[in-house]
């Protein structure tokens, strides 16, 4: 009969994996890429988001031509 410990000493090796593919980079590189990355989180980009928007224009011009102040 085997007992637990036993057992669980049989899967240690099974969650190795090869780490050799992985690729290096400079910390220059790594914040210059970084640092795009940042820069294009800041426009938008989608053209779903983008039409909806263009939408939102069309119609606040839309309602802009009925408003009336009075001064």
């Amino acid at each position: 009969m085997t007992d637990d410990y036993s057992v669980d000493k049989t899967y240690e090796n099974e969650s190795t994996r090869d780490t050799s593919p992985m690729v290096r980079i400079s910390v220059k590189e790594y914040n210059d890429l970084r640092d795009e990355a940042k820069e294009a989180g800041k426009y938008i980009t989608d053209p779903s988001l983008i039409s909806i928007i263009d939408k939102i224009e069309e119609l606040t011009r839309a309602l802009r031509k009925h408003i009336h102040r009075k001064y």
